[in-house]
């Protein structure tokens, strides 16, 4: 950026890789909270159920994972209720699921934004994770009930949660950062998104334990990011578990690895957005 004789700033793209100025998007956090709750609106708006839906969808696939794997199945739930523990493990899932969603095509449905005015890019996925927690919240409420209905108690442990669920904005942001960028360019991976979701489910311990799996194959499941976190889930909200430190840490690493490395990735192609989109 230079300014000429007029006092006119010109706005030129930098060469190479372009570091990343968190001060300048911690800057344009109004836009961020602005364009979460836009997207909060327009998902309700017009709806006969509205945020009761916010309910319905973990409830309802709870409820059908019960029947078909807890009690036909006979998969265990490491002590608890079925329906506790797969409740667990599907809010946080479906968030993350819901963000890396969102993100995918949020530059893509934010071209007029993009090709009028200037701000920092990287603000559109990421306002994504924050668009996808107030079902979380919901969520989370439902199995409070759930578990005073069951007589489920509350411990301490209950205090991780807030470190789990940033711990899986960073994982899902992080794969909505470079799932948005190379969607400006590759429109399939606006395609192949929901169905490597649909994949990416049944190879996270959601709807079953890693020690189901053994000690011979269970460590195959730490190689997927979301499998400590969400095992972590169950211990920080049931209590009588022991935390998987281990695992916990390799999703901490590889959620901070992931989600570094897309924000300088996005900054490496933005300069090309407006032109592309």
């Amino acid at each position: 950026m230079k300014e000429s004789n007029s006092d006119v700033v010109v706005i030129e793209p930098k060469k190479g890789w372009v570091p990343v100025n968190f001060r300048e998007i911690w800057s344009f956090r109004e836009l961020l909270y602005f364009l979460a709750w836009r997207d909060i609106k327009v998902k309700y708006k017009q709806t006969v159920l509205g945020i009761i839906w916010a309910v319905l969808q973990p409830v309802l696939a709870m409820l059908i994972f019960s029947v078909l794997f807890g009690r036909f199945a006979g998969i265990p739930s490491d002590g608890a209720p079925y329906p506790i523990f797969v409740l667990i493990g599907l809010l946080p899932w479906n968030y993350f699921a819901a963000v890396l969603g969102l993100s995918t095509t949020s530059l893509v449905t934010g071209t007029n934004l993009i090709s009028k005015i200037y701000f920092p890019r990287l603000i559109i996925p990421v306002s994504s994770a924050i668009t996808a927690l107030l079902d979380l919240l919901i969520g989370s409420a439902v199995l409070g009930i759930m578990m005073i209905y069951y007589g489920v108690p509350f411990t301490l442990n209950i205090l991780m949660v807030p470190v789990l669920i940033f711990i899986t904005l960073l994982n899902a942001a992080g794969f909505g950062i470079w799932a948005s960028a190379l969607n400006v360019k590759y429109r399939d991976i606006q395609y192949a998104i929901p169905f490597l979701i649909q994949i990416w489910m049944f190879v996270t311990p959601v709807i079953y334990p890693r020690t189901l799996l053994g000690e011979e194959y269970g460590w195959i499941l730490l190689l997927n990011p979301m499998a400590g976190v969400i095992e972590a889930f169950r211990p920080a909200v049931l209590g009588h578990l022991p935390m998987p430190w281990n695992a916990l840490f390799i999703s901490s690493i590889t959620g901070i690895a992931v989600f570094l490395g897309g924000i300088f990735y996005f900054r490496r192609v933005e300069r090309q957005f407006a032109d592309v989109i």
